[in-house]
């Protein structure tokens, strides 16, 4: 809660949607006269002091340093060695968060930031040598020389700080951890590779659920939740056996959730492809020779090729080893190979279903007869929405190929009802999901689910000595294969795990009937639009070919793809090749007010994150490859974002439709306007130079915008929403 006198200013920091998580356990007041930046006591309050009445990035470093301390500190008992962790816990976090929030040239508000964020625990020299200006932030600490640490309590804070260092941060730095280097945030962007933020970001249109999406106050909350629990059992010394507990309850989430009959069933994984390398081990453990049929790769991650045939995909693993991208992984066999199945003909038209189904029987038939087991990949959905082969022929051949044929069914996507997955199951079939598409929840968090022989091989078979670099044991079910697997536990995946969590669970309390309700009408007036817009060609809507169930919303094509005009053409005849698409995807995403008329200045500044393009044959398009941008349905649509409390639900959905033709219309200004905006380049960004309801009022360039120069101006509350 707020107390009356803070300042406007120290009120619109407040409204960042990152620090309102903290900001409700604590009562914040103000008092320029205290000498410190701030203060705090065991019972959440916290008085402001003069330097929060400064610069606006400033105040939120300050901010973020007070909220960690007060709730980090709330209900302890004043010890001086648990004061001490605590003060260098919210120390590091708070400088953690520095990184984040400025540019790297912006002076630093405090000496010890770099010191906080190093690499390495700080020399206990250091270390005390900080801690007499820290202890004063907590107002019964009293002086210094009563809270005299002993050397046994500083040797005793040194080893703590070794084994809880790395755990240590605000949440959106912890789950950029636990992946790969796309997770990374980069420093003049503020977005990560796949052009979101693990912070909110209410300002931008989002309809990126097809490839990631950032996070909404909803998942933010179930993050920092996630965090603030962990930062108890890593100030108690429990932090491994706390993460260890964690897996086991996400596992048994994941199975009630899916339908799956038994957590044992579900292994976690940080994407898709790592589930991809996990399957191949089980294909795999039997000692048969494995050839996996890929279904289109090209339109699922793009390490999996590599990961179906044993080998590193990336340069780091999940566990943050490095490796060879494209060396064997150890204990995987030399002899596993791939054959692709494709779906799209030369043209980038969709092949016919029957020609699929034969060439798949084909690959089998051959592979069977030359002794190798077939681990086929079918597909549930593609990047663009495509469900193949044919789920009754691919049925037919395992009955066919009793023992020789393995199937994965690749529903990264996860825009399927837990029945599907449930009869993928009793035909045992895998099946490979995630958090972080349909659901909007960060990326990196998947899951690989088993049906029962599957879940046997465990019991009996060996997992190669490689997986190690790539999972943990808690990740697994528990058997003796799995003890090969490290014994620690990835806390980035589980934080993102814990975000998807609370978006799943907001969708799941939405009736069914409903859910198909509000996706209609979304995909009809989109659909709608997209073929009254000469600068767009729908690719031809693909339907799920799916058994029918009761307000079964998932037989409906929530990636809307489409290709782009190419600028210089007069028609959508000539679409827009590949590498430019991945412009427009990019500017899209980035604010070309500057760059635009003054009257398109609001549409150019609005932030539109969409899918990543998908490449696609194309005769008339530059180099023979053009590309499909993908505009999709999440479950954000439907359960509603917090950032939208206060509209119902008729008003809301209007208010979607309606955002969703903007990023239709701000294509077309890109068109327009090609070559200002090709010439500049913006980059991505987390948010606009300047709040999208100020533009005409000549204001001053937005603070967390980044590759601008930082002013006094941020996001006010009334910024917030979309506009």
């Amino acid at each position: 809660m707020f107390a009356e006198n803070l300042t406007e200013a120290l009120l619109r920091v407040l409204e960042r949607p990152e620090l309102k998580v903290l900001a409700q356990f604590c009562c914040i007041t103000l008092n320029p006269s205290i000498g410190h930046p701030f203060q705090v006591d065991r019972q959440g309050n916290i008085v402001l002091g003069a330097p929060c009445l400064g610069e606006e990035t400033v105040v939120a470093f300050h901010l973020r340093h007070a909220l960690e301390l007060a709730v980090l500190l709330k209900g302890t008992a004043e010890s001086p060695c648990e004061t001490a962790k605590i003060l260098f816990a919210a120390t590091r976090t708070t400088a953690r968060f520095w990184l984040l929030d400025s540019f790297a040239d912006h002076p630093q508000p405090e000496s010890w930031v770099r010191l906080f964020t190093a690499a390495d625990v700080p020399a206990k020299a250091a270390l005390k040598a900080v801690y007499p200006a820290l202890l004063p932030l907590v107002a019964e600490a009293g002086s210094p020389q009563q809270h005299t640490l002993s050397s046994e309590e500083w040797d005793e804070i040194l080893r703590w700080l070794a084994g809880a260092w790395g755990l240590i941060g605000p949440v959106e730095a912890l789950m950029a951890e636990g992946g790969d280097a796309r997770l990374t945030v980069g420093v003049r962007t503020g977005l990560n590779h796949y052009g979101c933020s693990h912070r909110p970001r209410p300002w931008a249109v989002t309809f990126a659920s097809s490839t990631a999406s950032s996070l909404s106050e909803r998942g933010f909350t179930g993050g920092e939740l996630a965090r603030l629990a962990l930062m108890r059992a890593v100030l108690q010394g429990d932090a491994l056996a706390f993460l260890r507990e964690q897996a086991r309850d996400m596992r048994r989430f994941l199975a009630g959730f899916l339908g799956v009959a038994d957590s044992d069933a579900v292994i976690l994984s940080p994407s898709g492809t790592d589930s991809a390398l996990a399957v191949l081990a089980l294909s795999a453990s039997g000692g048969v020779p494995v050839t996996t049929v890929l279904t289109a790769p090209d339109e699922t991650g793009s390490g999996i090729p590599l990961a179906a045939q044993g080998c590193h995909f990336a340069q780091e693993t999940a566990r943050g080893v490095s490796v060879e991208k494209g060396a064997l992984i150890e204990g995987f066999p030399a002899d596993a190979r791939s054959l692709t199945l494709p779906l799209r003909n030369v043209e980038g038209g969709l092949c016919v279903s029957e020609d699929v189904v034969r060439a798949c029987q084909v690959m089998v038939a051959e592979e069977v007869a030359a002794g190798r087991r077939v681990l086929l990949h079918v597909l549930d959905l593609s990047k663009t929405g495509l469900l193949a082969p044919d789920m009754e022929a691919v049925a037919a051949l395992c009955a066919a190929y009793p023992g020789w044929l393995d199937v994965v069914v690749d529903a990264c996507q996860t825009r399927l009802m837990p029945q599907r997955i449930s009869a993928y199951l009793e035909r045992e079939w895998a099946v490979m999901v995630t958090g972080s598409k349909f659901y909007t929840g960060p990326p990196f968090c998947g899951a690989l689910l088993l049906p029962a022989s599957w879940k046997n091989r465990l019991a009996k078979g060996t997992l190669p000595a490689g997986l190690a670099a790539y999972a943990n044991q808690c990740e697994w079910p528990s058997s003796s294969a799995c003890q090969v697997l490290a014994s620690s536990a990835n806390h980035g995946l589980l934080l993102r795990w814990a975000a998807a969590r609370a978006e799943m669970e907001a969708f799941a309390a939405i009736p069914a009937d409903v859910v198909s309700e509000r996706l209609h009408s979304f995909l009809h007036a989109v659909t709608q639009a997209i073929l009254a817009q000469p600068d767009l060609q729908l690719l031809t809507p693909y339907v799920p070919q799916r058994p029918v169930l009761t307000d079964d919303w998932d037989r409906r094509q929530t990636i809307l793809s489409f290709m782009v005009r190419a600028p210089e053409a007069p028609d959508i005849d000539t679409p827009l090749d590949f590498d430019r698409c991945r412009k427009v995807y990019q500017w899209l995403n980035a604010d070309v007010s500057e760059y635009v008329p003054q009257a398109d200045r609001k549409l150019g500044a609005l932030l539109c994150h969409i899918g990543q393009p998908v490449a696609l044959p194309h005769p008339h398009a530059r180099g023979g490859k053009a590309a499909a941008l993908r505009l999709s349905a999440g479950a954000r649509l439907i359960s509603g974002e917090p950032s939208h409390d206060g509209l119902g639900t008729k008003a809301r959905m209007a208010r979607e439709i309606a955002d969703a033709l903007k990023v239709l219309e701000k294509i077309s200004l890109i068109l327009v306007h090609w070559s200002a905006i090709a010439k500049a380049d913006p980059p991505a960004s987390y948010a606009p130079r300047v709040p999208v309801g100020v533009l005409a009022s000549g204001a001053e360039p937005h603070p967390h915008a980044s590759g601008q120069k930082q002013t006094s101006v941020t996001i006010s509350s009334l910024a917030l929403g979309r506009s």
